[in-house]
């Protein structure tokens, strides 16, 4: 069930991310021809109002689609109301809306949670582990989803930020060192032993982390203290998903094996959604600003790279030719299936009930 919800929850922060840029292009009156959650073959088609509704195959996305001359004789090249012939500006405007939309949508959740659920207590002692990597430090100590970790050969980590930030920098700097973490799970204290991993000079674990957050919550006092909440929760969030995308274009090599497919993500929001509707809310929160960055960045079919082509358009004074875009889009296609099909082949393995199957053959 929990499975279920995070699949929902994911298709519907896709489904407000293209909802942005469909918005965009009608409030604009720009023509859409299609509107479609999804890539691949069709599962579910229909048209109203000249405008082709889908739910495709690969939930690895979705798109807006616009009429073009060249697949459709019936489209006259000069209609002022093709996208292609409307200013920089309002292309612009359409391009960046859903990034916007995920923005506005994960800033709504948590003043909503704020306001009819609480507003989340200070961060407990200690530090969560959230998901473990096969065949890692983590995993070969036997620590399993769900520890919490309170202090590292006697000393204390602390809480929230701060608690993860003192576990990192113990791990990254005792690279083949014996480190005695004491860890809590389910009432039950023990002392587990890791020798960290060496990955460019830095140790590393295998372990995803999260600050070990209380689930009770508490009643806001007044409606300053709901957007005060909120707005630090969202800054938090969204600062911090910026400096982990930093550091995995910087760093990537000791990074890449920190990227999440679609299989590792809906494992993550079950495992949330499992702590009750404060976990669900994050985990709408946080993947809705995870699309809204990632599709900023400037890389082919992503909305940053849309965004580089009008940049260049309006240095130039006048647009780059259609053979250098649709190559730059091609490439990223490409690029964003074959990325996707390794993560979805690496994180299916990486299942706490497949790694169960395979260690019973």
């Amino acid at each position: 069930m929990n499975v279920l919800l995070s699949i929902a929850v994911l298709g519907l922060l896709i489904f407000f991310h293209e909802s942005g840029h469909f918005l965009a292009a009608v409030l604009q009156k720009i023509k859409v021809s299609g509107f479609s959650i999804g890539f691949g073959p069709a599962l579910l088609k229909k048209e109203i109002n000249g405008i082709t509704y889908s739910l495709r195959s690969l939930p690895l996305g979705g798109f807006v689609s616009f009429p073009d001359e060249e697949t459709d004789s019936l489209v006259e090249p000069n209609d002022p109301d093709l996208l292609k012939n409307r200013p920089i500006h309002q292309r612009a405007i359409v391009i960046s809306a859903g990034v916007i939309a995920n923005l506005l949508l994960a800033w709504i959740v948590l003043i909503g949670q704020a306001s009819f659920v609480g507003i989340p207590n200070q961060p407990e002692p200690g530090v969560i582990i959230m998901g473990i990597q096969p065949d890692e430090p983590a995993f070969n100590s036997g620590l399993v989803a769900g520890d919490r970790i309170m202090s590292v050969n006697g000393k204390e980590l602390g809480s929230g930020k701060e608690g993860i930030m003192n576990l990192v920098n113990i791990i990254q700097n005792s690279s083949g060192e014996e480190l005695l973490f004491e860890r809590v799970n389910e009432g039950a204290n023990d002392t587990v032993s890791i020798i960290p991993a060496e990955n460019e000079g830095n140790g590393r674990i295998g372990a995803q982390l999260q600050p070990n957050l209380p689930n009770e919550v508490s009643k806001a006092k007044n409606i300053g203290e709901i957007f005060n909440s909120s707005n630090s929760q969202f800054y938090e969030l969204l600062s911090r998903t910026v400096i982990g995308y930093k550091s995995l274009i910087t760093n990537f090599s000791s990074t890449a094996q920190q990227l999440s497919g679609p299989v590792k993500i809906v494992e993550i929001g079950a495992q949330l959604s499992e702590q009750g509707g404060s976990g669900l809310v994050l985990f709408s929160a946080l993947v809705s600003i995870n699309l809204a960055v990632l599709n900023s960045l400037p890389l082919p079919l992503l909305d940053g790279g849309q965004l580089v082509l009008l940049i260049l358009e309006s240095i130039r004074g006048k647009p780059v030719p259609e053979k250098i875009q649709l190559a730059f889009m091609q490439s990223g296609f490409v690029l964003l299936v074959g990325l996707s099909v390794v993560l979805i082949i690496r994180d299916t393995t990486q299942l706490a009930l497949v790694q169960q199957f395979v260690h019973r053959q």
